[in-house]
């Protein structure tokens, strides 16, 4: 990550936390610079990077201001904000919205093109999650089934799509409920079927369900 990029993960960071809440200015250039123990150059590709998102909005001859996050236009900054502390209730549904639209869209996708190795991987972090001893284990493996569910579409612009929405289910609790393996099992069943209208409705009600619970 090159040093502007590092800035602009600091200071969306910043902005995020609300320390520059939506409204308010950034400091200046040479402020930011002094601040940072960076140059301006990095300063201004820092701010760069943060105005193609509309993260921030220059208006000339006041300064740089935060935009509020409905009108950001990158999907990175939108999931860091739902999965960090503290974040604003309306970035958490509308992420959890969007994730259920592409994931119940991708199940059936899967149901549809999935093959014998992908089945085979899905059993397997299956049986991750069954047998994890600690919540992180259970956390990955459930990261991973999910993971393989999109590879089984078959589909190379779909993992693409999916990439961003991984911080956010790295970020979520481990299920520890008792139907948490049960959902999981009746949502393969439905993939291994090739059943598509199955395989959206059992990955549609476990997201309303881990979305009702989060």
């Amino acid at each position: 990550m090159s040093l502007p990029e590092e800035l602009a993960e600091q200071l969306l960071g910043s902005v995020i936390d609300g320390t520059y809440p939506p409204g308010g200015a950034l400091p200046s250039e040479p402020e930011l610079a002094e601040l940072f123990s960076m140059s301006r150059l990095t300063v201004r590709e820092a701010i760069k990077a943060l105005r193609v998102q509309n993260v921030v909005r220059i208006e000339r001859g006041r300064g740089t201001y935060v935009n509020p996050p409905v009108e950001w236009t990158s999907l990175h900054p939108m999931v860091r904000a739902a999965t960090s502390f503290g974040a604003d209730p309306e970035v958490v549904a509308g992420i959890h919205e969007a994730r259920q639209v592409l994931e119940a869209g991708v199940a059936e996708l899967a149901a549809l093109k999935r093959t014998e190795a992908d089945l085979q991987r899905l059993h397997q972090h299956l049986r991750e999650m069954r047998q994890a001893d600690s919540p992180e284990a259970r956390a990955g493996a459930h990261v991973a089934f999910h993971e393989a569910i999109v590879h089984a579409t078959g589909n190379a612009f779909v993992p693409l799509l999916f990439e961003p929405f991984t911080r956010l289910l790295s970020g979520l609790p481990a299920e520890t409920d008792r139907d948490a393996v049960a959902r999981h099992e009746r949502l393969l069943a439905a993939i291994e079927d090739g059943d598509p209208v199955a395989a959206r409705r059992f990955m549609a009600a476990h997201l309303h369900f881990q979305h009702d619970q989060a």
